[in-house]
């Protein structure tokens, strides 16, 4: 009897895959960038103080002022010895008319009466406060206008760069299969 066996061989198939990933590059370039600026402006216009010294009253105590002023002050000195002459000789006679009282004698009552009439003062008082200061000022005048900054951004867009990568798909060896007959022999 005889027994018959058939081989059968097989080798698998081996594909081979080589696969690198891509790449990217990205770069991205500073943005433009612009900036304008206006000064601000500051203007200020002053006007000078105006001084006022009225000295006129200090005049009028050291000299007597201004010939007006003067004549005003003696005619109402004038007036006021006069009125005061009238008061003593209007006591001197009621003191006469009572003589029989002791001190109203004549020598007694004019005897007395030896002091010259004074000419009324020319000159106005004195004081401290004779010279007037006047100061006049005025707020000055402000005008501003701000600064301006003007910024201007010019973006630049991102330059991407995609390198591929490389796919190698081959079959390093097929797959096959053999079939061995028996060997027969007789």
């Amino acid at each position: 009897m005889i027994q018959s066996i058939i081989q059968i061989r097989k080798s698998p198939a081996v594909m081979h895959i080589d696969a690198d990933a891509g790449t990217f590059a990205i770069r991205q370039p500073k943005a433009d960038l612009s900036i304008t600026t206006t000064l601000g402006e500051l203007t200020v216009q002053s006007t000078r103080p105006e001084l006022t010294i009225d000295q006129s009253r200090a005049w009028a105590a050291y000299n007597g002022g201004n010939m007006l002023d003067m004549n005003k002050r003696i005619y109402s000195g004038i007036e006021q010895l006069y009125l005061q002459g009238i008061a003593k000789r209007v006591e001197q006679g009621n003191r006469m008319a009572e003589f029989f009282k002791p001190g109203n004698t004549i020598g007694e009552v004019y005897g007395m009466d030896t002091e010259p009439n004074s000419f009324p003062e020319t000159r106005s008082p004195a004081s401290y406060d004779n010279v007037d200061i006047h100061i006049q000022t005025q707020a000055p005048q402000l005008s501003y206008r701000p600064a301006q900054v003007d910024v201007k951004i010019e973006r630049n867009a991102p330059e991407i760069e995609f390198t591929r990568g490389k796919l190698d798909v081959y079959m390093q060896s097929y797959g096959s299969l053999q079939f061995i007959p028996p060997n027969l022999s007789v």
